[in-house]
């Protein structure tokens, strides 16, 4: 396993799924978002590949510890009826949702497309939007806009940093220290 693939093993708890590439490091050279292929090994090895809905993932444990806090404290509700009021907002996250998917669809390249044909599911990679959201006017997963923002800029992730700032860790606890293992350049 590369360097890369085993520190987000560690971050995640388990060895990554489709993982393509790191998007994002922090501060210290670990990585805090990864891009996912469309379609992954089945979680339990059986049958054939199945969706992911995160394009981008989030493997920072700080970070998703901090959006973890604010998803629980009903954050993805009162920003859903934000948008539902700011017509300009709804239209910065549809158009995030838009793009999402649409980076979604041109990973899905060659043999994974036409088994996505096949299978019924190349509609659904090619219109869900951050998270695997059908509906634009709806937030599935903060996690996901943040790994997106970071990654290629999201209107929710802006939002967030704006807001509420969260931090990777500081340099006197480098939690991704902790596990012995060096990320790749």
């Amino acid at each position: 396993m590369d360097p890369d693939a085993a520190v987000v093993a560690r971050q995640i708890g388990r060895p990554p799924r489709g993982m393509v590439r790191v998007e994002r490091r922090c501060a210290f050279g670990y990585p805090t978002v990864v891009s996912v292929d469309p379609l992954v090994e089945h979680r339990r090895g059986e049958g054939p590949p199945e969706p992911f809905p995160t394009r981008f993932w989030l493997t920072c444990p700080v970070l998703a510890e901090r959006i973890s806090r604010l998803e629980a404290e009903g954050l993805v509700d009162r920003l859903e009826e934000e948008m539902a009021a700011d017509p300009a907002l709804a239209a910065r996250v549809r158009e995030d949702h838009a793009r999402y998917a649409a980076e979604r669809d041109a990973a899905l390249g060659g043999a994974a497309r036409k088994d996505a044909q096949r299978r019924g599911l190349a509609d659904l990679l090619r219109t869900a939007g951050v998270g695997g959201v059908r509906d634009p006017r709806h937030l599935k997963c903060l996690h996901a806009h943040y790994a997106h923002h970071l990654a290629r800029g999201n209107a929710v992730g802006a939002l967030l940093d704006e807001r509420y700032a969260p931090k990777e860790c500081d340099a006197a606890l480098v939690r991704c220290d902790a596990f012995g293992v060096k990320p790749g350049a």
